[in-house]
């Protein structure tokens, strides 16, 4: 019924068109009857997978569901787009068993969604599919199937169906089936009927977070190496996933990312005296070398993408990152294995770093001399969807590591140096760039609220966390507005806009990203960007895209209530 892994001529042009018309003319509250009741509450994440007409998109969408619709036909996309404006549908070009650019997102879904879809997937192909399918389910999600069973008018690109097929195919990922029916076909076709099966995925259905629990808390430790491994490893999938490969089973991250974030951890810790290793000399570990004594005057949350590093400072800076990297290979990436074996549970593809250049940005193409670290798909989405618990366990057994250590070598800790050490970022700090250029367009006059319109003055202006801070800690620049300081304080706070404010607001934030950053630090602005959002293109159209993507993701995962502007809700 709707083109999910190949457009042919079928689903482009006017004959597209006509088939968008026929799919228009069934009502989707009778259609889809049977599943309503099962369907997510929102906040949640739908994925519709060859999205066609849009018509189903858009049922969900009214349901205040977010919708990622995908469909290759360009056709079926830009009929969708012209009958279901709706802001929250996000329509990419995708097609099963791949899937790349919904990957790429890094979003989980509540609910995966796909109507007469299978029987474009070739058989050889479905093994795969489906596990990429299974990857991007969120613990108890549901995916829904409806098969279409025989008929004359099958074409080129068109396979039997089967759901036992399903079933067993369940089975294998450790989903079950929650409900199986057969109807008749609303369009009337002879000979033609479905089959439609729900699978539900119990738990998180991939044996991630018990595997998370024994690293942080089971497994043997002389000294915090792979706690620090583990956290700046999550500290990439929360906060870089613009800088993933999705493979079919592994997750593929820039080594030289993972031993920035490893410096940035650890340098306050190092700089503060903290114990790192149960012995008495336990302050000089083996990767602080001259390249880690060259950056002691560059403040820990200066090391992230976007930042620019020249002479002496960016010979220093390769150097630790390549101490960093040989450390991480050659002890905690080796040691952290899958319980009771010795197998790692991290992969490494080195490469040879170089001689260390005289002008770096810290971008994907600097981090791509110093290899990639292979991350299992299950364990990196459980790091990114699972962060509120993942973090405060690792920073609270790293804590307690620290403390038992400094007693036996009969020290006391300050436990609020220890807490200030251990901080990831500092939102106060993270402003004051943004808040400096604020201050220069609004002496010029040209300074707007990006979520009224309008004109800010000096005693009107706060610089807003777009993404709020409190649900994810985020200072890159495309996450830092101009806005009015009431409303940032008593609206908006710590709220996530909703897919209506964002859409309302898009020319005003594009405009405020091209004359407030683009104008200044280009290269700064479009690093960071790229780094913590999944964009492919440096334009504002990709990057908008990829911050409702992430809005969307941060909705669907952490359950974060919504604002939108009292004047965009009367619209």
């Amino acid at each position: 019924m709707k083109s999910g892994t190949r457009p042919s001529g079928r689903y482009e042009g006017d004959e597209g068109r006509r088939l968008a018309e026929r799919y228009e003319s069934v009502d989707p509250d009778h259609l889809h009857s049977w599943i309503s009741g099962r369907l997510p509450q929102g906040p949640a994440a739908v994925l519709d997978v060859g999205a066609g007409s849009g018509r189903d998109a858009d049922w969900f969408a009214a349901k205040d569901l977010d919708v990622v619709a995908v469909d290759p036909s360009a056709t079926m996309r830009d009929e969708a787009k012209r009958r279901h404006p709706s802001p929250r549908i996000t329509w990419l070009c995708d097609r099963l068993p791949a899937l790349d650019r919904v990957s790429k997102q890094g979003t989980g879904f509540d609910l995966i969604w796909l109507n007469a879809v299978w029987m474009h997937v070739p058989p050889d192909a479905r093994a795969r599919a489906f596990r990429k399918l299974v990857g991007m389910l969120k613990p108890g999600g549901l995916i829904v199937f409806a098969l279409r069973i025989g008929g004359a008018d099958l074409e080129d690109g068109m396979h039997p169906t089967d759901i036992d097929e399903i079933e067993y195919l369940a089975r294998r990922h450790g989903a079950f089936a929650e409900e199986r029916r057969r109807t008749c076909d609303a369009l009337e076709r002879p000979g033609v009927h479905w089959e439609q099966i729900a699978l539900r995925l119990p738990d998180d259905g991939t044996g991630a977070l018990p595997l998370l629990r024994h690293v942080i808390f089971n497994d043997k430790k002389s000294a915090t190496y792979k706690l620090g491994l583990l956290r700046s490893v999550a500290r990439a999938a929360d906060g870089a996933a613009g800088m993933a490969h999705y493979g079919d089973v592994t997750v593929s991250v820039p080594l030289g990312l993972v031993a920035l974030n490893w410096i940035r951890l650890y340098k306050p810790l190092v700089d503060a005296g903290l114990p790192q290793q149960p012995g008495a000399n336990a302050t000089r570990l083996g990767f602080v070398k001259a390249g880690w004594d060259g950056l002691r005057d560059t403040p820990a949350f200066d090391l992230k993408a976007g930042r620019s590093f020249r002479g002496d400072a960016a010979r220093s800076l390769h150097q630790a990152i390549r101490d960093a990297v040989n450390t991480l290979v050659s002890m905690p990436i080796q040691h952290m294995t899958f319980p009771g074996s010795d197998r790692p549970i991290l992969k490494v593809d080195k490469q040879r770093a170089g001689r260390p250049p005289n002008d770096i940005l810290i971008d994907r193409d600097y981090f791509a001399r110093f290899g990639e670290l292979r991350v299992p798909l299950h364990l990196w989405r459980s790091l990114a969807r699972h962060d509120t618990w993942i973090e405060p366990a690792l920073v609270g057994e790293w804590t307690a590591l620290m403390e038992r250590w400094a007693q036996k070598q009969n020290r006391t800790l300050d436990r609020l140096a220890v807490e200030n050490a251990m901080r990831w970022s500092d939102p106060t700090r993270d402003v004051e760039f943004a808040r400096e250029i604020s201050r220069q367009l609004l002496d010029e006059g040209r300074l707007h609220c990006v979520w009224t319109g309008a004109r800010l003055t000096g005693g009107q202006l706060d610089i807003d966390h777009c993404m709020p801070w409190a649900a994810w800690p985020c200072d890159d620049l495309w996450n830092l507005m101009p806005a009015n300081r009431h409303i940032n304080q008593n609206q908006k706070r710590a709220l996530l806009p909703s897919a209506e404010a964002l859409e309302e607001a898009r020319d005003r934030i594009c405009t405020w990203w091209e004359t407030g950053y683009v104008a200044r630090v280009p290269d700064r602005f479009f690093a960071e960007a790229r780094a913590s959002l999944p964009v492919s293109e440096p334009d504002f159209d990709d990057l908008f895209d990829g911050l409702q993507a992430r809005g969307r993701t941060l909705r669907s995962d952490h359950r974060i209530d919504e604002w939108t502007p009292a004047r965009v809700g009367a619209l």
